[in-house]
């Protein structure tokens, strides 16, 4: 069986996680501070040109990524909470795009591309899961319905509870669902979502996400333009302490989950495994982190169906915050704590 092995240690709050092509690695720390982890693990200082986030809560510096030519235009795309402008009120998920520098020492060139509307006095549900197409040309963005405005992830005149596509200069794709929709915010590719916390393409390049249920119907999404995936009318979840939500857990016209929890393991990052390096076997799994019981699962799909899951890494207590393939073929995973670590998943 893989072992977790430290590549880094005394991280604060890491929540997301990048790869750089001379081998060291990019990461987020929630309070606002992005860092280059080297090689051997040593800790580089926080990076200057972060804009200001609000942390708190579930806020604050959440995911990053790499452009697919990072090594021709060491650009990087990130999300955070985004505090209102000055003298109002609130906050929303925001996705900006930089430059690293060439010593890897701060960013330039930063410009936020897209913010959530609206602004929310809420420090829960911001989503902030981060996908680029295989063309380049197209990002989503993860976007959580800010837990007390549940019902807004029906509705298309907001971002809440909402996958967005867009371009890397942010505009509106021509072909997006709702475009030619009156009343409808142009940016939003599905909706009925409550809080999405992991994003991977699938082996086909289709957007694959999982998103917190309430109390358990944690779900794996498969989102297609325009479809509703039924939050809060459907759900397999019900609410804390008890009771129904909704209309129970089918509606005509609203999308199913690919696989749900119940009860809720919370689920983070998750990855596709395309390598070998785990033998055939793996090849193919999505890997999901648990932030409830730090544990590490490995699913397998076969016609948009589940046909096993395999709970991995029990016992040892860390929340696990995100999973990614490295370009060694390998998986990495964050774990969330005030002295939260970087680990590779060694194979034996």
């Amino acid at each position: 069986m893989p072992t977790p092995v430290p590549v880094a240690t005394g991280l604060v709050h890491p929540w997301g996680l990048a790869f750089l092509p001379d081998g060291r690695f990019l990461v987020t720390e929630r309070p606002g501070r992005m860092r280059v982890v080297g090689t051997t693990g040593e800790l580089g200082p926080a990076l200057s040109g972060v804009p200001a986030v609000a942390a708190g809560g579930q806020g604050g510096l959440l995911d990053v990524v790499t452009d697919a030519d990072f090594a021709q235009n060491r650009r990087i795309y990130f999300c955070f909470s985004e505090p209102a402008a000055k003298g109002a009120g609130g906050n929303s998920t925001a996705l900006a795009r930089a430059t690293l520098s060439d010593d890897a020492l701060s960013l330039t060139d930063v410009r936020v591309i897209f913010s959530q509307r609206p602004k929310v006095d809420s420090r829960l549900h911001f989503g902030c899961r981060i996908a680029q197409a295989r063309d380049g040309q197209h990002l989503f963005l993860a976007l959580g319905e800010r837990f007390f405005r549940k019902e807004d992830a029906q509705a298309l005149d907001n971002h809440l509870g909402k996958i967005i596509r867009i371009t890397p200069d942010g505009a509106v794709p021509a072909d997006n669902p709702f475009v030619k929709q009156p009343g409808a915010l142009r940016e939003i590719w599905s909706y009925g979502h409550r809080n999405p916390q992991g994003a991977a393409l699938g082996p086909d390049g289709q957007l694959w996400v999982n998103e917190h249920g309430p109390q358990g119907g944690d779900e794996i999404n498969r989102p297609q333009p325009g479809r509703n995936y039924g939050w809060p009318v459907i759900t397999y979840g019900e609410n804390y302490g008890g009771g129904n939500i909704g209309e129970g857990t089918a509606k005509a016209g609203m999308e199913q989950p690919l696989h749900y929890w119940a009860p809720s393991i919370a689920p983070s990052g998750m990855a596709f495994l395309t390598s070998t390096r785990y033998g055939a076997a793996w090849q193919g799994s999505l890997f999901v982190g648990s932030l409830k019981f730090g544990t590490l699962h490995r699913l397998e799909f076969a016609g948009g169906k589940l046909q096993r899951e395999e709970v991995l890494m029990q016992g040892r207590g860390e929340r696990l915050r995100d999973v990614r393939q490295g370009p060694d073929g390998l998986l990495y995973l964050l774990t969330d704590s005030p002295q939260g670590r970087l680990l590779r998943l060694q194979p034996p």
